[in-house]
């Protein structure tokens, strides 16, 4: 099993993770805790505060008992499944704190120190209050499936960290990104993708390959010691996990900063499937590379998937700064993305988005229950579709009249032909959805999504002929399908 340092540092300061609060920062300031490079110590500085350190710290409690506490909150660069950190305490030999306790929280980007300070933020615990060692890196290990925006790391009473290191899983935020079914670089760490594995990253880590952005420097991308005895089929590599399954169409390799080690050439190559065992087809061909520049291609690739893992190839050695994979995910790896998207949620925001999709109790709890799920959107289908007349009529009591103005955005979205309909034709649909409701007890119900009002009108007028008992089955099948449809919006 890969040890957990060896996933990405979503902490990193270069990847845009933010120190926004400390309770105490009297002697250091919060930010170094997520300096990328290590902690360093320096014998005659001292500052206007006392001894300088390269981390945070706190001045010293006189207040005495178990709950005396520093506290500081760092934002993640991108949403994660934690699984470890590394409080690095390196260089605090006298003043480390005893203890500490990790707190994780998901909160919308954009939320105020305030508010999470506050009462409506809920803290999940992660790590247990655990002793810690002086001057040494602290290791670990979490086992919580949530993913996370936020983290409070609680230190007992006082003193000083010198660096958090929070490795994990990106968890990508689809409507962020644009939306699971938009174009993407399907290789990129902030969509979920990820380096498994490589030859060799001597001077460079592996992870650098994915990260956001162009490279600052020669040391911001993967690069390989020298090869001795080489030939034409001497080569390092790479091997990337794609945010899920999908086609790709557009290639780019950057080789900037690398001027006198980049690689003489370099292919790229994919798999449907477990590396081990898939068979690895050319997406492009091996390729003349040149220093500092950025390599596109398009028509030149061959083989365009579906893949769910890259291969790159450099000849014999050297650096790559970043490679970029554009691509589409296939519809079942779009799917896929549902079930990710509620097994990485905390309970609370699950229950939410699942009432949302479908306002059955029921409906909610029976699929709580049955995670981790193989085939959410289908298995959501079928609930649907088998619940009662209680637990219907429950969730009908959550859909807006066809025609009307809905106050959530996604049933305007799902209404937004049948509201475009002339004057004519709405007063029509309002009559026919009163006689509907008159005599069957229940709102009209139908998959309004790319249906005119007129369409609308026309289903309404023959359905309300049907007896209710038919009517209900009617009705449940088409609930199921409108909860299949925001299932699928939650990543759209």
């Amino acid at each position: 099993m890969t040890a957990f340092d060896d996933l990405p540092n979503v902490a990193s300061e270069r990847l845009g993770a933010v120190a926004l609060w400390a309770s105490d920062d009297f002697f250091a300031e919060k930010e170094n805790l997520l300096r990328d490079r290590p902690a360093e110590w320096r014998e005659h500085d001292y500052t206007d505060r006392g001894k300088w350190m390269d981390g945070w710290e706190s001045r010293r409690k006189r207040a005495i008992g178990p709950d005396v506490e520093d506290a500081a909150i760092v934002r993640l660069a991108l949403p994660a499944i934690i699984r470890g950190v590394i409080v690095d305490t390196a260089f605090f030999r006298g003043n480390f704190p005893e203890q500490c306790i990790l707190e994780g929280t998901t909160v919308r980007e954009g939320t105020l120190v305030a508010d999470l300070l506050s009462d409506r933020t809920e803290w999940i615990e992660i790590i247990p209050k655990t002793q810690l060692q002086g001057n040494h890196p602290n290791k670990l290990e979490v086992a919580n499936p949530i993913a996370f925006t936020h983290l409070k790391l609680r230190i007992f009473p006082d003193g000083g960290v010198a660096r958090l290191r929070v490795h994990g899983e990106p968890a990508p935020d689809w409507l962020r990104l644009g939306g699971a079914s938009s174009a993407f670089d399907l290789a990129a760490l902030e969509s979920g993708g990820s380096v498994l594995s490589c030859s060799d990253m001597f001077f460079g880590p592996k992870h650098n390959l994915i990260q956001p952005g162009r490279a600052r420097n020669m040391s911001d991308g993967w690069e390989t010691k020298r090869r001795r005895g080489v030939t034409s089929e001497t080569h390092d590599w790479a091997l990337v996990k794609l945010a899920g399954q999908g086609t790709i169409e557009r290639l780019e390799l950057d080789t900037a900063f690398f001027l006198g080690n980049f690689p003489d050439t370099a292919g790229v190559e994919g798999c449907d499937g477990d590396p081990d065992k898939a068979p690895f087809r050319t997406l492009l061909p091996r390729t003349k590379l040149m220093g500092h520049t950025r390599h596109f291609f398009g028509p030149e690739l061959q083989d365009r998937g579906p893949f769910t893992h890259l291969r790159m190839k450099v000849f014999p050695d050297g650096g790559m700064s970043r490679l970029r994979a554009f691509g589409k995910l296939t519809d079942a790896a779009r799917d896929e993305a549902v079930s990710k998207l509620l097994a990485y949620s905390s309970p609370k925001a699950r229950r939410a988005m699942l009432h949302a999709c479908c306002a059955s109790s029921r409906f909610v709890e029976t699929l709580e229950k049955e995670q981790p799920w193989s085939n959410v959107l289908s298995r959501a289908h079928e609930i649907v579709a088998s619940l009662g007349e209680k637990d219907l009529m429950e969730a009908f009591a959550g859909h807006p009249r066809i025609g009307d103005k809905p106050k959530e955005a996604v049933s305007a979205a799902e209404q937004s032909r049948a509201r475009k309909g002339s004057p004519e034709t709405l007063a029509a649909l309002a009559e026919a959805n009163r006689a509907y409701e008159e005599k069957h007890g229940f709102v009209f119900l139908i998959f309004a999504t790319g249906k005119s009002a007129e369409e609308i009108l026309e289903v309404a007028k023959k359905r309300v002929q049907n007896t209710r008992e038919v009517e209900l089955k009617t009705a449940a099948g088409e609930l199921a399908a409108i909860t299949v449809l925001r299932l699928r919006k939650l990543v759209m």
